[in-house]
């Protein structure tokens, strides 16, 4: 049996060889070089902190303390190059696994990412000295300024000419998971996620969402998404081009949305409820993708069932006369329905109609202002005082209603003459009259030619 005492003894000074191997192999000399050569490739200086060599469990490389950019747009823990050892005797090295650990993408490193596809789109006629098998990547997270994406897991794998085959890619929590599959020069995107909550933006939480298209170098095509949240459905599509700056178009079909929650999400005091119906068209044209967002315009007509105008008293407002702006209290309707426009940060909602028991709106606009302060009127009509415009005012934590000056002129002129009651109505009625009659002869003196 002496030749497998032999046998044995020879492969633990083997194991002991690779594992002193890293100690006696400094590959930190070479460090300059590869980030002159990996500059020149990605268009942007790399940095790296050290190189370690080992043999176990497989030969391989790690690389610790990447950054790629002058503001690190791009910062990895560790890369682990896993090599196949006999292709280092062939005209073409393979490389079986890379492991990414820890990375980090910040916003303006996706802008850099963009163009650098777009400039690698060109592509070259001469095969690569290498093919990687697949890149595995652990604990990534894409930083949006304050927010964050991730963590999430991802997995590229290649085929025997080292084009990518497939990226699949899934949330640390299992609850989103998207695949990309590579047909020539488009990237198939599908992606699905359940009980999954927005980390960008107001943090919608999806039950069901549904995302499918077909990416390029220059953009992506959203033919199909589709979700259910807050008791409703949400369909439509969209599209992003960034071969020029950035552009985004698309439109959605909203059913039976719960709008409480989501009203709170976008500020804390603002209170409607109700069922909403909306058919929205978006677009955004901007030079970077962090523009995109104040360059957003969007048009809908919608329609709400059933809810509830919490901070406001319409009915309580058009019956107060003469009293100082009605602040406080809540408006339950039936029916809410308009127009409404967005762009450069405010809102401008026209058409304006409410149906409710007591009274109704028909008619009206009200402007949101980016700072959130309100400003319009509304024409509302109560069946003791029949139409009575009041002014908006205030802000969306705290609106205000009041009635116009001719209104309360009116009604309290009716008031003197008539009494209360009977008077104050007619009084109102005749002030509003008056004042619409003047509203318009003064529109077409500013427009003269018109």
């Amino acid at each position: 049996m002496k030749w497998l005492k032999r046998i044995l003894i020879a492969f633990i000074l083997l194991l002991a060889f690779a594992a002193a191997l890293p100690f006696f192999v400094p590959l930190d000399g070479y460090i300059s070089q590869i980030e002159k050569e990996a500059s020149a490739a990605l268009h942007h200086p790399v940095s790296i902190k050290h190189i370690r060599f080992a043999a176990l469990p497989l030969p391989h490389v790690t690389i610790t303390g990447i950054t790629v950019g002058k503001r690190g747009n791009f910062r990895l823990g560790r890369m682990r190059v896993t090599p196949d050892l006999l292709s280092l005797l062939r005209p073409v090295r393979v490389v079986r696994n890379i492991e990414l650990d820890d990375l980090l993408i910040t916003r303006q490193g996706l802008e850099s990412a963009a163009a650098l596809a777009g400039r690698g789109s060109a592509g070259t006629s001469q095969p690569p000295p290498f093919r990687i098998e697949n890149i595995r990547i652990n604990n990534a997270r894409i930083a949006f300024d304050k927010a964050q994406l991730g963590p999430f897991g991802a997995r590229v794998d290649f085929n025997m000419q080292g084009d990518p085959l497939r990226t699949v890619l899934a949330s640390s929590d299992g609850k989103l998971k998207a695949t990309v599959r590579f047909d020539k020069s488009q990237y198939r995107v599908d992606a699905n996620a359940a009980g999954w909550t927005l980390s960008l933006g107001p943090p919608l939480l999806f039950d069901k969402l549904s995302i499918k298209g077909v990416a390029t170098n220059d953009g992506a095509d959203f033919s199909e998404v589709a979700a259910s949240l807050y008791g409703g459905t949400v369909s439509g599509k969209a599209s992003v081009d960034w071969s020029k700056g950035m552009h985004l178009e698309g439109e959605l079909d909203i059913n039976h949305l719960e709008l409480q929650q989501i009203a709170s999400m976008l500020s804390p005091d603002a209170g409607i409820s109700g069922k909403l119906d909306a058919s929205p068209v978006f677009s955004a044209s901007a030079a970077s993708a962090s523009q995109l967002a104040d360059a957003l315009q969007l048009e809908a007509k919608f329609d709400v069932q059933q809810g509830v105008l919490h901070g406001v008293d319409i009915k309580k407002a058009a019956s107060n006369m003469i009293k100082q702006p009605e602040a406080g209290g809540e408006t339950r309707f039936d029916e809410l329905s308009g127009h409404l426009a967005m762009a450069h940060g405010g809102y401008q909602f026209t058409q304006l109609k409410i149906s409710a028991s007591a009274f109704t709106v028909d008619g009206g606009e009200v402007s949101i202002s980016p700072e959130k302060k309100l400003s319009g009127r509304i024409h509302a009509k109560v069946t003791a005082l029949g139409s009575v415009p009041l002014n908006v005012g205030g802000t969306v934590d705290s609106p205000l209603l009041y009635p116009t000056g001719g209104t309360m002129t009116g009604a309290a002129i009716g008031t003197m003459i008539l009494g209360p009651g009977v008077g104050t109505s007619v009084g109102a009625k005749v002030g509003g009259f008056v004042e619409g009659m003047f509203g318009k002869k003064k529109k077409k003196e500013e427009n003269p030619k018109k």
